[in-house]
This record gives C-alpha cells, structure tokens and sequence, in this order.
C-alpha cells in the first residue's frame, strides 16, 4: 500500500513533468520537510526541480508538529529509509540526494543501494563501522538515550538542548529564533539504533560503501558541530573513501549543527550546489513501487 503524501506525490509529478534533473532533500531528526524551503528555491533557480518528502507521518507544519508530537513517536531508520525509497522509486530521473543530520546517514545509505546520481551528506549521523563517540555527541544525545524509556516516544528538546546541540556557534537571538521556527519533536528510535549499531549487525543504521554504483559523494562538516562533530564526520569519510566513486570531504568554518538553517546556510548551500552541479549525471532509475 502506497504510503506517500498528497504532498509528496504531487511534487514528484511536478518534477516528473519537469524533464529536469531532481534533487531530494532528506531532513533530519528534530526539524520538518519545510526547513529545505531556502535550499530548494535555490536549487530550482540554478535549473534543478526538487522534492522533500518527509518523515512517515510527518505534519506539513511547525505549529501541527507542536500540537501533536505523538505523531513522530516509534519510527525506525528502517521505515524513513523505506519512505525515501518509495518516493525515488517514482522518479523517472535517478535524482541527487543532499541529507542533513539522520538525514545525512539516510542519504548515504540511499546512495550504497544505487539510488543516487550523486549525493551529499551534511553532518550526517554515523553508521555502523564508524566508531568515534564524542563527548559532545554523547551530551547532545543524552536527553534521549539516557531514559531507555524514550526509545517508543516523541522528545522534543529544550531551548538549552538545542542551542548546545545545534545553535552553539550562534548568538542566543539566532538560535532562539530558530528553535522557534524550526524545532519539533523527534523520535527516540533513530538515536538508540545510531547508540548501538557496532553492536547489532542487524541494524537499520548500515551503509554499503563499497557499492561501485553508489556515485559521487561530498561530506559536509561543521567546524563547531557539537552533534555530529569533526571525528565523527572524517570516520565516515574514511569508511566511504574505499568507493570507487569519488569522495570528498569538506569543513565549513565556524558553523554548528544549524549550518543548513542558520543565517548563514548559503554557504553551505552553494558547496553543495557545486558538487551537484559538477559530478551529476541525469539517469532512468529504472524503480517502480506502484
């Protein structure tokens, strides 16, 4: 049974109608579809069409998001990758795919199955084989994991979570502007799979980064990403270096983990666009989930 969205689905015909080359977006924990706004009208300036599906279940705004947290509760990697899949499946172009956050991991994942032409990750969450653990990635990720309770619910962040976690390298006015435009709650199940998955060989948290059709991919890090921090990041990239596609890594100076939202989330838009722009290569996806 088909699962996407009126939303999502009317976006994939328009970019089906294009004949234009898409781009989809995949956000992460703790943010909506909606916050690509800025980066997709930049990309369909530059002559892309783009798609954000969201997360199963996802409501189309920050205040029903507020009003309903439960929504986001229990859901698993495995069921937003699936998600993701179903949407590109009916795409009739093999799309970029730029990821931020859980987003970023998701992406990578999405690439070692072949479904990208090209991808970028963005702080992205580590995966299996990628062992650095942080202490700031620890703390951040504490209000969750610490109460094994939360696994099954919703958490929303407070402003103090939040701004350690993501808006630290801004001043308290960004960032309590953009907790208040952009935070909703997040599920408990993508964190604790990311806890243990050098401990599960049977993980939704897996990358095949040795697929030689996973195509170009850019890592983006954020100097001062207390989330996803450089360690973190750079083991990844090592892991994905062995492709046969080529991959490149990146850091941003002085950004947090609000780089793709923040003041200054052109910057990153544009290293991202570059790398686009430079290594894609329209194809027939040749997938189909209806």
């Amino acid at each position: 049974m088909p699962t996407l969205t009126d939303r999502e689905q009317e976006e994939i015909a328009r970019a089906n109608a294009s004949g234009l080359m898409p781009i989809v977006f995949v956000h992460g924990l703790w943010l909506l579809p909606s916050s690509w706004g800025r980066w997709r009208a930049l990309f369909e300036e530059r002559g892309y069409t783009t798609v954000a599906p969201g997360w199963p279940d996802d409501p189309d705004t920050v205040a029903e998001a507020r009003a309903h947290p439960e929504v986001f509760a229990s859901k698993s990697l495995g069921a937003i990758t699936g998600h993701y899949v179903e949407s590109i499946g009916r795409l009739t172009k093999k799309p970029a795919i730029v990821g931020h956050s859980f987003g970023g991991v998701i992406t990578q994942i999405l690439a070692g199955r072949g479904l990208s032409a090209v991808s970028v990750a963005i702080d992205p969450a580590p995966f299996r084989g990628v062992l650095p653990l942080p202490f700031s990635s620890l703390k951040t990720a504490s209000p969750v994991i610490t109460n094994p309770a939360n696994y099954g619910r919703a958490v929303t962040l407070t402003f103090e979570q939040f701004h350690y976690g993501w808006t630290n390298a801004l001043s308290e006015s960004e960032a309590r502007e953009l907790y208040e435009t952009y935070h909703v709650a997040g599920s408990g199940v993508p964190l604790f799979q990311a806890a243990t998955a050098n401990l599960n060989p049977w993980t939704d948290d897996k990358v095949d980064t040795t697929n030689p059709g996973r195509g170009p991919l850019l890592l983006i890090s954020g100097e001062k990403d207390h989330t996803v921090p450089w360690a973190i990041v750079s083991a990844s990239y090592e892991r994905q270096r062995r492709n046969p596609g080529k991959t490149e890594i990146v850091s941003i100076p002085n950004r947090g983990h609000s780089l793709t939202i923040d003041s200054g989330w052109k910057e990153v838009a544009d290293v991202a666009l570059a790398f686009v722009s430079e290594h894609a290569q329209p194809q027939a996806v040749g997938l189909s989930t209806s």
